[in-house]
């Protein structure tokens, strides 16, 4: 093995990786409070906002990723009247995209994860004399969270994987580079150093989220 290849083609698959990271930061901090907030929207009281919420997840989820992004980077200039003030950069769109599609499935997790509570949790929450207030942020949320968390990791660790679809609007990134090291040598070699950088960073995850629910007391 070449090493001095080796090491031509995997400086630019990082640099790609420096898009994949900053993505995925971007769609989790972005997506996590959003699912949150829908998971209340569809829990409330107010028809219009369930109906809202439901139809928004129901969108998401049921179409594929990839369209919604094609969609937010291309589609969205071209939509009548408003078109012109829509126009965005690649990566912003993307990201845009990444973050709404993410939140739907947030949102669904986040509410099987109340859906897990015990209804007694919140009678003896009264029988304490402890407010609605109370109740969800000291008895409530910190449940959900605890039993969401495999869930949150495993789409974390899926939302890594799902950013290689920005190699179809153009938005440079580890696949990006690495197909264009395979066209132009004719080597292999650039997917399997690809998927090693793949697998780090999923690796990372991984162990994060291992600690996280050793904390919690998952295991």
């Amino acid at each position: 093995m070449d090493i001095n290849y080796l090491i031509d083609i995997t400086i630019p698959m990082l640099e790609g990786a420096r898009a994949t990271i900053l993505l995925f930061i971007i769609a989790i901090i972005v997506s996590i409070p959003l699912g949150f907030g829908l998971t209340l929207m569809v829990k409330s009281a107010i028809k219009p906002l369930v109906w809202l919420a439901n139809a928004f997840i129901y969108v998401m989820r049921g179409t594929p990723l990839l369209l919604q992004l094609v969609f937010f980077v291309y589609g969205l200039p071209i939509l009548p009247v408003i078109g012109e003030y829509l126009v965005l950069d690649r990566f912003v769109a993307a990201s845009l995209a990444f973050a709404l599609n993410y939140a739907a499935y947030f949102a669904e997790i986040f509410r099987g994860g109340l859906l897990a509570i015990d209804k007694g949790q919140y009678e003896a929450s009264q029988v304490l004399g402890l407010s609605r207030w109370q109740t969800t942020t000291r008895i409530i949320l910190p449940q959900m969270f605890r039993v969401a968390l495999p869930s949150v990791s495993n789409e974390s660790i899926t939302l890594v994987k799902d950013t290689a679809l920005l190699y179809a609007v153009a938005v440079p990134e580890i696949l990006h580079f690495a197909l264009t090291a395979v066209n132009r040598d004719f080597k292999l070699l650039p997917f399997f150093v690809a998927g090693v950088i793949y697998l780090l960073m999923t690796l990372v995850l991984t162990l994060l989220f291992k600690y996280l629910e050793r904390k919690f007391k998952f295991e």
